[in-house]
């Protein structure tokens, strides 16, 4: 049992390395596919192997690809996407090896699982289909796999390529030194400040920038990135329909649902419709408090869009004398990031250990996870922004715990990346609390991945998870983030080391549901945007006309015509949330229940959280999360668990 070393030795040859590694596989799928071998043990088995052995020798390249990007780095990754593609459509469609495995049964519950998603996997990558539409489907495949890479490289440029120089002293005074610090710099002699489209610092001005002109700047340049990407989203989603239909679906969204635990495209709409309906009368409250307090202290009679932020935290400070600047000195980068690993090994009676290894940024921390004492997984902490890393945060699975072929039996690693403020020499990286409830989001991800302890690799950890449950752990442990007991593990000040005020600590938790039903309907609008656009084929200005359309309900500011937050949305067009952004919200009704079902005075219920990780983390995807939730709790999830949460009335 050890673990991969992370390090390409040479990015130029890695696209031929990768096709000698597939020729090598294909060979031996072929060898299985033609022998009289019918048992799972020697068909699954061994596909599974190679499944992790291609996840093993990938997974560096396209994690380079996000957080070290480059020339180097996108050549070799866009050379080996068709290789992948062709692949993986070879293996899909292979008639023989389709057959073969539909004879296969067992007696295990984690084998059969396997094979009944075998089996689904292979229908939905079209191994019923004719030669001819076979041949269609790949190269479908193909081009999607190339343009979801176009839309986040697009991104990346467009992020990079903007920079707002501010010169006079009044226009930054309001912004916190700890920020003001990173956007310091000298040109010509004279020092100014520097934003960019990187989030840490476009949040910096967004929330805290006095001069409106400069707010109204930075956020068209954010809301405007990419206008390249129009053309981009229109080739996908004629793709994206066309593949449902060669595979016997209506739409896409339809096929999305597929492998998800939402019954229908109509419960999902109904949902999101329930929801934003619970959420618009206190939104437009909570919008028109914000709106009279512009006018009270700025004269503001025509609040923008480039105004919410800036207005809402002044708003924030008024009413619960808080704000975000108050907090930062006391979330010091390492000590919470040190004040979190505690708590999961309490929780989880595991240790995590500093270790030395092979990494790709300097900044990168690495711990092995120990349980009982004995070595059980390793886990990446790359948690500052720089310009070769693209936005946002997010949980990247790379080795998997599970028994092999050969009986032996290996262990899961996974990378854990956030964009917050960077160190530097003369400053620690100061976190805002939103930044904390991310790195538990991020960690609630890692846990699900690293403490699994299935024997079959494809439902072991987060393999085989149904997509909308997978932000049910993720959105658990953020829950958490907000609770005294737990915040005063790492709440020190990075000064004086003083702890953070009773005070404080009171405000964080009083002030969490401020504007919750705005942020509601705002994700309601993300989600019935993805989701309408995979109901039927939108082409050009339609996607616009869909979003505006839906907007009419869940956004009460007057959205300018410049604001293409489509050609940004990375999630639906770069990532794996196609017709399935509502997951966030599908997945926040169990976490929301499962929170009120562990909390109490000390912060988790010890026991619990013993059932939490014998029946949702350890099992991994071996059993549907709507299972595993009634044995672990013996009842369904309440709906009214998420309003709960957001102190909505139900």
């Amino acid at each position: 049992m050890s673990f991969q070393e992370f390090k390409i030795d040479n990015l130029e040859e890695f696209p031929k390395e990768l096709e000698k590694l597939l020729q090598n596989q294909l060979d031996r799928v072929d060898a299985i596919t033609n022998s009289s071998d019918s048992s799972y043990e020697l068909v699954l088995k061994p596909l599974q192997d190679m499944d992790e052995e291609l996840d093993s020798f990938f997974t560096p390249l396209s994690h380079l690809n996000s957080v070290e990007n480059s020339k180097d780095t996108q050549k070799a990754y866009e050379e080996s996407l068709p290789q992948l593609s062709k692949f993986s459509s070879k293996i899909s469609q292979n008639e023989k090896l389709f057959k073969k495995i539909k004879d296969i049964t067992s007696t295990d519950l984690e084998a059969k699982k396997v094979i009944e998603n075998e089996i689904r996997g292979f229908v939905l990558s079209g191994a019923d289909l004719g030669e001819e539409d076979k041949a269609k489907l790949e190269k479908i495949q193909l081009r999607l796999s190339e343009l979801g890479n176009n839309f986040s490289q697009n991104l990346l440029d467009a992020t990079n390529d903007f920079e707002m120089i501010v010169e006079d002293e009044k226009d930054v005074s309001e912004i916190p030194e700890s920020d003001l610090a990173q956007a310091r710099t000298t040109i010509d002699g004279k020092e100014v400040y520097k934003f960019t489209l990187q989030i840490p610092s476009y949040l910096a001005y967004m929330t805290y920038g006095t001069n409106r002109e400069y707010r109204k700047e930075i956020s068209k340049a954010y809301s405007s990135r990419a206008p390249q990407n129009s053309e981009v989203i229109d080739e996908l989603l004629e793709l994206r329909q066309k593949k449902a239909n060669l595979l016997g679906f209506k739409s896409f969204a339809e096929y999305s649902l597929a492998t998800k635990d939402a019954p229908s495209t109509d419960d999902v709409i109904g949902f999101l419709e329930e929801l934003a309906d619970k959420a618009l009368p206190e939104a437009k409250e909570e919008l028109e408090e914000l709106k009279e307090f512009a006018l009270r202290v700025d004269g503001i009679e025509d609040l923008q869009g480039y105004d919410v932020a800036y207005y809402s935290e002044k708003l924030k400070k008024e009413k619960f004398d808080f704000d975000d600047s108050m907090t930062k000195p006391y979330f010091e980068q390492s000590k919470v990031l040190r004040g979190l690993l505690d708590i999961v090994s309490e929780l989880f009676l595991v240790e995590f250990k500093s270790v030395e290894v092979d990494v790709w940024n300097d900044k990168v921390k690495t711990f092995d996870i120990y349980k009982k004492g004995n070595l059980s997984g390793r886990i990446y902490f790359d948690l500052e922004a720089r310009k070769e890393k693209r936005g946002g945060a997010w949980m990247h699975d790379w080795e998997t715990h599970f028994v092999d072929s050969k009986g032996v039996k290996h262990l899961p690693t996974a990378f854990v990346v956030c964009n917050f403020s960077p160190s530097t020499d003369e400053n620690p990286s100061l976190l805002r609390h939103d930044d904390v409830v991310t790195l538990f989001h991020e960690m609630g991800h890692a846990i699900h991945h690293l403490f699994g302890e299935s024997n079959e690799r494809s439902v072991s950890g987060i393999n085989g998870v149904a997509w909308d449950v997978v932000e049910f752990p993720s959105q658990f442990l953020e829950a958490f983030a907000y609770e005294k007991p737990i915040l005063k593990r790492f709440a020190f000040h990075y000064e004086t080391n003083e702890p953070m005020s009773e005070e404080l600590l009171d405000k964080i938790k009083d002030t969490k549901n401020y504007q919750a039903s705005l942020g509601i309907l705002r994700q309601v609008e993300f989600s019935l945007f993805d989701f309408r656009l995979h109901m039927k084929l939108h082409r050009g200005d339609e996607v616009q006309d869909l979003l505006d359309g839906i907007r009419k309900k869940t956004s009460l500011l007057f959205v300018p015509k410049y604001n293409k937050f489509q050609n940004g949305f990375a999630h639906i067009f770069a990532g794996g949330y196609s017709a399935g952004y509502y997951s966030y919200k599908w997945a926040e009704v169990l976490s929301a229940d499962a929170f009120y079902a562990c909390i109490d005075e000390s912060g988790f219920n010890q026991k619990r959280a013993e059932g939490y990780h014998e029946y949702i983390l350890r099992r991994g995807g071996s059993e549907e999360m709507s299972e595993l939730y009634i044995k672990w709790l013996g009842r369904e999830p309440k709906v009214e668990s998420l309003l709960k949460l957001y102190g909505i009335e139900g």
